[in-house]
């Protein structure tokens, strides 16, 4: 009997929905998108090759029209979807509830043309009851949802599409702009820049060890807060030039060891005892942004590895979805969430009335919850934790205290000050402070704590004896403490998003794959956690606030945000938008007209000029890289120079090296022939003997490896450089030679005209011909990595017939291969993650979906 279909998704879900409704439904996964712009010449209709905006994917002379294709790859998916389409009584497209699964589901209803009821499916959680839920409870796709998605999409392409170009003519090739992308750069570069102007400070304070009586256990201590009336000086008091905000005494060394050694001996009074009582109430439920930041800040995890974690906890019905701007929980969550506290904690740890969180976030897509554990009643972590692997375990745990605390009562406490006087013997007056907190009820902090740090122990408190105001103080000891101000920190992942979030740029649901991007395109790269632009990010960003200001003026891109969310309501209608956005009307020039009036007046020189603080030095972005240069004399930069690091005595000293010329390692023992270390545009190498003039043959080459620098290469490290490409037998085929050498672009294996690149430089040295010859039969372009968690040396393991099962990449994209069929990841596996099982399982997936192939 002819089975209704849904679609969802992923294969994962369809697993999850499927194990919920039996053998009634049939389910199954678009695994992702199905249709999209194109992304290449190549990939463009060929009735639209000669248009003028061909290029853009979008015809902007008719109502911006897009021009959609089959995503690469899904032509299979696609008949396979039409196939289990063609007998079933009614289709469910059962997509996420947000503008992309929208977009999603009216895709897919477009590409398959269904003959059949059409019924759009929606929930939050994937639990028996939501699924029937949804069953019974079906919609019609929202096509104001459809709009904003394709308007979101349309805006993207044009932006991207129309700026990047600028980039290439006038930075270098290959760069890339984004809406928000470019923007994100543009914060923190800012940072950047104001740690380029930051200039030191000193400052000496003093720190007091007091006690009622004799210095024991019941000493506290207390900082120095004014002297003669007049407030000492702290770090908050200077600005980042280093000049003070206001009137403030500021202590070098000697008067702060001056001053210690004056009340060395002097009595303290108590002045001012202050308590107050003290409340802290719970956080809201997580919606995607603070879940993004509170993984980042406790777990330590980017914001992409905790969606990737958050993406299988969802689709296997642990948790709600995750991408959602909402705080509000439904009545059923409420009541699981009391709950628990209350059976775990007991009663007086949940208030009498539930908590209410609403929206906070502008423009929160309708109806989603926050991001909570799944069903009726929260699964225990501990119990998820057998189930899941490493990473979902602990943000399930994250979700479940959030979830859990924002219904539990307020911790209370209370805060003490005291205030302390003291007569140096130099005729000064002294004022100290010292400050405590302590907790009398934990309240929802339990949720957070660890049965064995104790209930309800917080981080913050500090425990004060109790002193009486008057009661006079002996000092145990007065020391002067030397202080500097630092810069301004850094952006990590976790603040870029929450900076990001408050200026109102781009969706939370976006935030992962935006900082992703940025550090694939090379605008950021990562020291520990804190983001730092290149040199290249500063000369975009220079570009486009000189000549494109709006385009990455925050609140012009927060206000495209409200845009594309009153098309979202229906209020706001896009192709006038569109049209205002890209050709612009009366005085406000659109995208188009900018960049065409204003290319010609765009400067390379100018705009990739980083000038250096102190010198007559300039950092510029060239083609192969970053250099400095002066008078006619250039040195190449590192790309992991972190610019803040630039000073001018560092570029004096790279300088010098480029004038002194190419350094002599040493000879070499076996040709007699001298070893010099050079430093060119692909960075430095060594090279054994002298170009010999007029002779096209170079001399032997080897790019020095990390670590190395022209100035610390030795003669031993450059001979061992210069021993490669090694030879490391014959190809058992063609009976040629196969090598393994390193190169520009990183290790590979070589026979012939036959070239594959190795996955990690590691790879280099214990590459045996095996692997050589096993890599060589892979297609170009892909990198053989097998086991990650055996550091790639091994395959995943074995399958029933004994034949290796390995993992590979081809650009972003991963496969697993047993050396005879290519299986695609899904989107929700983790190449970090892949077990044997799950790569057998999508072999033998892609075999059947061949089989199907060859009999159709």
């Amino acid at each position: 009997m002819p089975k209704p279909l849904i679609i969802v998704e992923s294969p994962a879900k369809a697993r999850t929905i499927a194990g919920f409704l039996g053998g009634e439904y049939e389910v199954a996964s678009s695994v992702g998108h199905i249709r999209d712009l194109p992304s290449t010449a190549a990939e463009i209709p060929k009735r639209f090759k000669d248009e003028p905006w061909a290029r853009l994917g979008v015809n902007v002379e008719s109502d911006f029209e897009p021009i959609y294709i089959n995503t690469r790859g899904k032509s299979t998916v696609i008949r396979e979807l039409k196939a289990k389409l063609k007998d079933a009584p009614e289709l469910y497209l059962a997509t996420d509830e947000d503008r992309e699964g929208e977009s999603i589901a009216w895709h897919l209803r477009e590409v398959l043309k269904p003959k059949v009821p059409v019924k759009r499916m929606v929930f939050h959680e994937i639990t028996k009851t939501a699924i029937e839920e949804a069953l019974a409870n079906p919609r019609e796709i929202d096509e104001q949802l459809v709009d904003a998605q394709e308007t979101r999409r349309i805006l993207d392409r044009l932006y991207g599409y129309e700026v990047s170009p600028v980039l290439w003519k006038k930075v270098k090739p290959r760069l890339s702009a984004g809406r928000v992308q470019s923007v994100a750069v543009r914060i923190i570069v800012e940072r950047e820049r104001e740690r380029l102007a930051f200039v030191k400070a000193g400052y000496w304070d003093l720190t007091a060890t007091v006690a009622e009586g004799d210095c024991d256990d019941r000493s506290f201590e207390g900082g120095l807060r004014s002297v003669d009336g007049i407030r000492v000086a702290s770090g908050s008091d200077f600005k980042n030039d280093g000049t003070l905000k206001k009137d403030v005494l500021v202590l070098d060394e000697e008067a702060a060891n001056g001053l210690a050694g004056a009340l060395a001996e002097s009595s303290f009074r108590v002045t001012s005892v202050e308590t107050k009582p003290y409340t802290r109430k719970p956080y809201p439920p997580f919606r995607t942004s603070t879940l993004q930041q509170e993984a980042g800040r406790k777990l330590g995890f980017t914001a992409s590895r905790t969606m990737r974690a958050a993406q299988r906890l969802y689709e296997n019905g642990y948790i709600t979805y995750m991408r959602t701007d909402s705080t509000n929980l439904s009545g059923t969550a409420i009541n699981a969430a009391r709950t628990a506290a209350s059976k775990r904690f007991g009663s007086e740890f949940v208030p009498d009335k539930p908590r209410f969180y609403g929206k906070q976030v502008k423009g929160a897509q309708e109806a989603h919850e926050a991001i909570r554990p799944a069903g009726d009643e929260f699964r225990d972590p501990g119990i998820v934790a057998r189930k899941v692997d490493a990473d979902e375990g602990r943000l399930y745990e994250l979700i479940w205290k959030r979830t859990l605390a924002c219904q539990m009562a307020d911790a209370k406490g209370e805060t003490l000050r005291i205030v302390m006087e003291a007569d140096a013997t130099d005729g000064c007056l002294a004022e100290f402070t010292s400050s405590g907190r302590t907790i009398t009820f934990p309240g929802f902090l339990a949720a957070y704590v660890r049965a064995d740090q104790g209930a309800g122990k917080d981080d913050d408190e500090r425990h004060l004896p109790q002193v009486a105001e008057g009661a006079v103080l002996t000092a145990c000891g007065i020391e002067s403490v030397g202080h500097e101000t630092k810069p301004p920190s850094r952006y990590t992942e976790a603040s870029l998003v929450a900076e990001l979030e408050k200026l109102g740029v781009g969706r939370p649901s976006t935030y992962a794959s935006i900082i992703s991007t940025i550090q694939n395109r090379g605008y950021v790269w990562k020291k520990g956690s804190a983001l730092v632009p290149s040199f290249t990010a500063f000369a975009t960003t220079d570009l486009l606030e000189r000549h494109f200001g709006d385009l990455v003026d925050y609140q012009f891109t927060a206000d495209m945000e409200s845009d594309l969310d009153r098309i979202a309501e229906g209020s706001e209608e896009r192709s006038a938008w569109l049209r205002n956005f890209y050709f612009g009307e009366d005085d406000d020039p659109g995208l188009k007209p900018q960049i065409e009036g204003r290319l010609d007046e765009i400067d390379p020189r100018v705009v990739n000029a980083i000038p250096i603080r102190g010198s007559d030095i300039v950092a510029r972005v060239g083609r192969y890289g970053p250099y400095l240069e002066r008078d006619g004399v250039r040195a190449s930069l590192p790309e992991d120079l972190p610019p803040d690091e630039l000073t001018a005595e560092k570029c004096e000293e790279f300088l010098a090296v480029a004038a002194a010329g190419p350094r002599e390692v040493g000879t070499d023992p076996e040709s007699g022939m001298s070893i010099y270390v050079f430093n060119g545009r692909y960075g430095p190498y060594v090279q054994l003997g002298e170009q010999e003039p007029g002779s096209k043959k170079k001399p032997k080459r080897a790019s020095l490896q990390d670590g190395m620098t022209e100035a610390s290469v030795t003669l031993h490290q450059a001979l061992e450089l210069l021993e490669w490409p090694k030879l490391l037998g014959t190809h058992p085929d063609t009976g040629k030679d196969v090598v393994v050498s390193p190169g520009r672009y990183g290790p590979y294996v070589n026979s012939e005209k036959e070239y594959r690149t190795l996955a990690d430089p590691d790879r280099l040295h214990d590459t045996t011909l095996e692997r050589a010859v096993l890599m060589l039969t892979l297609p170009k372009g892909f990198v053989l990595l097998g086991n990650t968690k055996a550091d790639g040396k091994e395959p995943l393991g074995l399958d029933e017939e004994g034949g290796g099962v390995w993992l590979l990449r081809q650009r972003k994209k991963y496969f697993v291969w047993d050396e005879e069929v290519m299986a695609s990841l899904a989107d929700t596996d983790d190449p970090e993650d892949i077990s044997l099982m799950r790569a057998l399982e999508l072999l033998q997936q892609r075999r059947e979906s061949l089989r199907d192939t060859d009999e159709g």
